[in-house]
């Protein structure tokens, strides 16, 4: 049987750059190569696709950083080779194109071939690849891919939409409010006014379009709140300023599927940090991961059920990982948000909480690759394309 060729779309433009390639490495290493031919697409800093002459090794997020500095991107006008995902239905998925020659010096010749992919494997985290940009791509080009539709990505990426749909579905979350950055701009003092009347600290203030906690700030008073969301404009528009929950123990839940999904055992993160901020998710390892974790039944059960009710509120597809918190004085458990495309590394939260739901690694990309072509079949019977 002809092995599937998958294309593993990597690195990406977003701050989250080195998780993916850490991800990448992951994923890439545990496709059983007797089922598939893989095909490393690398996406550059500067946004430049090529193929990769090194994929990642590592799925190391401290290693990755350590190889970017000794080994930085090439500049974009140093590059004779490039890769175009050809963006409508064809034979052709993607066209390699091979120069001679600098691309600015005079009378370069390049060499253009065309490849086939049977699925996309996006492993990409954060804006331009995880917020449904990717997934339009891949649409219009008519090619299966792993992972959560265009409207689904583009919801859970932004938080503050993500809120509006899971109260509309009835599930908790905490109390907060939105900052735009023309408020921002034009009323600072009436915002602070606002939200300090509105909510009570300690807050959390993050951007509303990010992930793997960058750009988050807990907060205690009002001029922390005000240099917390000057840090967050810097990575978005909009700001999402939450009212911590009370002693919050950090709850997880992945869930696996299209139409009928799957819901992982929970699990719980024990930071060493204030919170579960960037550093501790991947440059530090002293933070504890107790799978499954410790409820009552009547508590898994809940958190399952939420779990599974988010996913289908946002029309999710292929995966996610939806977190909590859980009040410590109350047990409260508020909905936090959802992640499309999870850190994908062996020991990454979502990967172990299949394997202890009795789902090892390499099934579980298997199972993702097969859901991707179930859904773009199912997707092709629908009557959405003239014929």
């Amino acid at each position: 049987m002809n092995r599937v060729r998958v294309g593993v779309i990597y690195g990406g433009q977003s701050s989250e750059h080195e998780v993916s390639l850490a991800s990448a490495a992951a994923v890439m290493a545990n496709l059983d190569p007797d089922r598939y031919d893989v095909l490393p697409i690398y996406i550059h800093r500067d946004g430049h696709w090529s193929l990769a002459d090194r994929p990642p090794t590592t799925s190391s997020v401290t290693d990755v950083i350590e190889q970017s500095r000794l080994q930085p991107d090439e500049p974009s006008t140093g590059r004779t080779q490039s890769i175009h995902l050809v963006s409508h239905p064809g034979e052709e998925t993607i066209l390699t194109i091979q120069r001679e020659g600098t691309p600015l010096s005079k009378g370069t010749s390049a060499i253009v071939q065309g490849l086939t992919l049977d699925v996309v494997f996006p492993v990409l985290h954060g804006p331009y690849g995880e917020d449904g940009t990717i997934q339009g791509l891949l649409e219009l080009s008519d090619v299966p891919y792993v992972g959560a539709g265009v409207f689904a990505s583009a919801a859970a990426m932004d938080k503050t939409a993500t809120k509006v749909l899971l109260e509309s579905h009835r599930l908790p979350v905490a109390k907060y409010a939105v900052v735009s950055g023309q408020d921002w701009e034009a009323r600072q003092t009436a915002t602070l006014n606002r939200l300090v009347e509105q909510l009570k600290f300690p807050m959390f203030v993050k951007p509303a379009n990010l992930g793997s906690s960058v750009g988050i700030s807990k907060v205690r008073d009002r001029t922390g709140l005000e240099r917390a969301i000057d840090l967050a404009r810097q990575f978005d528009r909009k700001v999402l300023v939450e009212v911590a929950v009370p002693r919050a123990r950090e709850l997880e839940c992945a869930v696996l599927g299209n139409d009928n999904p799957a819901v992982s055992v929970p699990g719980e993160i024990i930071p060493t940090r204030e919170f579960y901020d960037y550093e501790a998710k991947y440059l530090h390892d002293d933070s504890t991961l107790v799978i499954p974790a410790v409820l009552t039944d009547e508590q898994t059960t809940q958190v399952q059920s939420m779990a599974l009710g988010a996913y289908q509120a946002i029309d999710c597809a292929g995966m996610a990982r939806v977190d909590f918190l859980m009040d410590g004085t109350t047990d409260q458990l508020f909905l936090n948000e959802l992640n499309t495309i999870p850190g994908f590394t062996t020991i990454s939260m979502y990967a172990k909480l299949w394997e202890a739901s009795g789902l090892e690694y390499p099934a579980l990309l298997d199972r993702l690759i097969e859901l991707a072509c179930e859904r773009h079949a199912r997707t092709h019977a629908l009557r959405t394309r003239s014929r």
